[in-house]
């Protein structure tokens, strides 16, 4: 079976960057047409889905949010990175990285294969 881990600092400042890792263990993120995807969800919201990488190397983020996002991939270590700039208060949330199908990517149920989550909150 397919794993997923988030890692990264919990604690950003405001104005920093926020930069996760994503590990996958169990399948490789260079095979099969999935969308390996970031999403968060800030307390007492819904999901929110940031954007995806596809096993090319196709990278997709909503526009609310594409200024300051980068989503890239190291396939040597079989991983993919969220990076967010310009963090504020805002981007406080429980971020979560996932394996779903495309017909399933920005769906409010948690389709797919998810990474147990890591808050990171922004903080001064």
């Amino acid at each position: 079976q397919v794993q997923l881990r988030e890692s990264g600092p919990g604690l950003v400042k405001p104005s920093q960057t926020l930069s996760l890792t994503c590990t996958v263990s169990g399948g490789s993120i260079t095979m099969d047409d999935y969308c390996w995807s970031w999403i968060r969800q800030a307390p007492g919201k819904g999901l929110e889905w940031i954007g995806y990488i596809t096993r090319s190397g196709n990278t997709y983020v909503r526009p609310s949010l594409k200024s300051r996002t980068s989503i890239s991939r190291d396939t040597s270590k079989n991983q993919f990175i969220l990076q967010l700039s310009s963090v504020t208060a805002e981007d406080t949330a429980v971020y979560y990285c996932a394996r779903v199908n495309p017909s399933q990517y920005g769906s409010h149920l948690r389709f797919g294969s998810w990474g147990q989550g890591t808050q990171v909150t922004v903080s001064s």
